[in-house]
C-alpha cells in the first residue's frame, strides 16, 4: 500500500476523510532513535508539534517505532486564540495522534518576550530561542506531557544526545547535518531535562527529512519553514519593539565614530545592533559598521569594518551541561551566533564570569547572544555574552 503525494493541498473536507499516516518505508525502518534512558517500546512519548516538515517527521517516526505519540502544540504569542489551528488539528488528525493545546502565553511572556525587550533597550541583540528552550519548551510544555503520561518530550531539534555510563550524564552533540545543527540553542538545558528530552531527527540528513516526509505524501501538508522570530509573524522587530515598549521607547541620540566626532543620528538604540551596515545614513567614501552601542550614553558607536575584529570578552550565566571544569583555565571551540563558524579560545573562571579569550580576531561579537562552548562536537556549555572587553 502507498499514499501518493496530492498534487495540491487538500481541501479541508478531503483532510478529513484522509486516511492516518502508518506507512514504514525503507529509509525510517533504517533509523534508530537513541536515548539517554533507554525508551522501551510502547511507551508514550509527547511530541512538541509547530506545523513544520521536522515536527511531523517526528512524530511519524516515534509511531512506526511502537511509541504511543502525544502531540501538543504551544499557544505562545499574545493575541494568539487559546486553541490550535485549523492547520494544526488537520496534521494532527493525518498522523493519527491526540493533540492536546497548552496555553503558555503568559509565562513565555513573563519569560521569554520581556527578556527580549529588555536586552534590545539596554543595547543588546537578544536569542529569543536560547531563552525559550529550557524555560519553556523543556520545563512547562515537558511538564504537561508529564501530566499526560509521557516522561519524554521530543522536538524536531537537529542535535544529538548521548548517554555517558562512566558518569551517568546525558551528552550533548551536534546534529550530524551540520547546515541545520540547532546544538547552540540548547547549551541552556540541565541534566534533568536533557535526560527527559528525545531529538529523532539528530542523526538524520534535512534531505532525509523530506524524504521521509514526500514518502508518505506528506510534503505538502505542513508550513514552510521560517527564520523570523515566532512571536513577531510578519513584523520587522523594530516595529514589534516600537509597539510594546511604549515610553520606555529609547529616544533618538548621537552617531559617533570612534574618535568621539557625531557623524549622524540615530532613531533609538533598539533598532541598530553589532556590525549593522545599511540604514545607518552616514555618507562617507567607505561604509561604515556599527561597532558599539551605549545605552549609559544613548550613543551609536560606529568604524570601519577592520573595527569589528575582537579577540575577548566577557560571557555571564554559563550553564555547564555535564560538569564545571575542575580548572580556571579551559580550551575549547566558541561559537559566538547561531551561524556562527566556532573557533578556538581560552577560557578563563573568574568571579565576573568567564572571560573567553580567542586565538584569532572574530568579527561582529554582539552582546546579548549567546557564546557556547564545544570540545569537538560536543556541547560542553555557553552563557550569554555581557560585553567586549578587546
Amino acid at each position: 500500500m502507498s499514499i501518493k503525494k496530492p498534487q495540491t493541498n487538500p481541501s479541508s473536507s478531503e483532510k478529513d476523510q484522509a486516511q492516518p499516516l502508518t506507512i514504514r518505508t525503507a529509509l525510517s525502518d533504517r533509523i534508530r532513535l537513541p536515548h539517554p534512558n533507554k525508551l522501551q517500546p510502547g511507551e508514550t512519548v509527547a511530541v512538541a508539534i509547530s506545523g513544520g516538515v521536522d515536527s511531523m517527521v517526528t512524530a511519524r517516526l516515534l509511531k512506526e517505532h511502537g511509541h504511543q505519540v502525544v502531540a501538543l502544540h504551544m499557544i505562545l504569542r499574545p493575541d494568539d486564540r487559546p486553541e490550535p489551528s485549523e492547520h494544526i488539528r488537520q496534521l494532527a488528525a493525518r498522523l493519527d495522534v491526540p493533540l492536546h493545546a497548552v496555553d503558555l502565553r503568559h509565562p513565555f511572556h513573563e519569560l521569554v518576550i520581556k527578556p527580549f525587550l529588555k536586552g534590545y533597550r539596554q543595547g543588546k541583540t537578544v536569542n529569543p530561542c536560547v531563552i525559550c528552550n529550557p524555560t519553556i519548551k523543556f520545563k512547562p510544555l515537558r511538564e504537561q506531557a508529564a501530566k499526560l503520561g509521557a516522561k519524554i518530550l521530543a522536538t524536531g531539534h537537529y542535535a544529538r544526545l548521548r548517554f555517558s555510563d562512566s558518569d551517568e550524564r546525558v551528552r550533548l552533540f551536534r546534529a550530524r547535518d551540520r547546515r541545520k545543527d540547532q546544538s547552540y540553542f540548547l547549551y541552556g538545558l540541565t541534566q534533568p531535562q536533557l535526560a527527559q528530552a528525545l531529538f529523532p531527527l539528530g542523526d538524520l540528513l534535512k534531505s532525509e527529512v523530506r524524504q521521509l516526509a514526500a514518502d508518505t505524501g506528506m510534503s505538502d501538508w505542513h508550513r514552510p519553514e521560517s527564520q523570523e522570530i515566532c512571536f513577531i509573524s510578519d513584523e520587522d522587530y523594530r516595529n514589534f519593539m516600537e509597539k510594546h515598549l511604549g515610553p520606555d521607547l529609547p529616544e533618538p541620540g548621537p552617531v559617533l565614530d570612534l574618535e568621539g566626532r557625531q557623524v549622524g543620528e540615530h532613531q533609538g538604540i533598539h533598532r541598530y545592533t553589532i556590525g549593522q551596515r545599511r540604514g545607518l545614513g552616514i555618507p562617507s567614501s567607505a561604509p561604515y559598521y556599527v561597532v558599539g552601542l551605549e545605552p549609559e550614553t544613548n550613543t551609536v558607536r560606529v568604524g570601519r569594518e577592520s573595527d569589528l575584529n575582537k579577540v575577548e570578552m566577557l560571557v555571564t550565566d554559563v550553564n555547564w551541561i555535564v560538569t564545571p571544569p575542575t580548572t580556571d583555565k579551559l580550551e575549547a571551540l566558541v561559537q559566538v551566533r547561531s551561524r556562527h563558524q566556532e573557533a578556538p579560545a581560552l577560557l578563563k573562571h573568574t568571579i565576573q564570569g568567564i572571560i573567553v579569550r580567542f586565538h584569532e580576531p572574530q568579527m561582529a561579537i554582539t552582546p546579548g547572544q549567546s557564546a557556547v562552548f564545544y570540545s569537538d562536537d560536543e556541547v560542553i556549555g555557553g552563557g550569554i555574552i555581557e560585553r567586549v572587553i578587546s
